[in-house]
């Protein structure tokens, strides 16, 4: 039987299961967002406190392999993006967090589910992520004592940042994301803005 606070699953979109969706729904969105209403009654009393939310490199760019649970960190991205909006006029502070690959138990199947059901269709793109999660398993490069005084220091800061990436390869992956949006955007502009009722 499969741990119900399991929080991660790697497979396709396609290879997900329902069930796994669900539970996943239920650890990283649902939960979060029951914690939160819980706890904000007290800060918003005492007009002070700060809502730190982790969500993922995961929650910034999906990718194939990780497009369910991308899905959930996105939304952990879109509700602490509300709440420092809704919070900040009260005094409170919201900050979502972006851990990259940490070297923990993440890629484990004591965190991680990974879809029994394989369509080879998949093999080169979630198949491959899913190759080299195994290898990276207990190699990831960051450092989980680093992270957690980075957390401290978040905590300290006086005016904290809406989002907190941790670890090089988040920054690499945002920078590129950012660069592809950009590109993209470009590109496209004559259409997106063709869209407007005339002036």
């Amino acid at each position: 039987m499969r741990s119900i606070m399991k929080s991660g699953l790697l497979a396709a979109v396609e290879e997900s299961a329902d069930q796994d969706v669900r539970r996943m729904y239920d650890t990283n969105v649902f939960g979060l967002l029951n914690v939160t209403r819980a706890v904000l009654p007290i800060l918003r009393a005492q007009r002070s406190g700060h809502v730190i939310n982790i969500s993922s490199i995961g929650g910034y760019r999906a990718a194939a392999g990780f497009g369910v649970y991308s899905s959930t960190k996105f939304a952990v991205e879109g509700i602490t993006e509300a709440l420092h909006a809704e919070l900040k006029p009260l005094g409170i502070r919201a900050t979502v967090v972006e851990p990259g690959y940490f070297r923990t138990d993440f890629l484990d199947a004591s965190s991680l589910v990974v879809a029994p059901e394989v369509i080879d269709d998949y093999d080169d793109t979630a198949g491959a992520v899913r190759r080299r999660a195994m290898q990276m398993n207990h190699n990831q490069p960051g450092d989980p004592a680093r992270l957690a005084s980075a957390l401290i220091e978040l905590v300290d800061a006086p005016t904290p940042p809406l989002r907190l990436p941790l670890g090089t390869d988040t920054l690499a992956a945002i920078a590129a994301k950012n660069d592809y949006v950009a590109q993209e955007m470009a590109t496209w502009k004559a259409l997106s803005a063709s869209t407007d009722f005339p002036v």
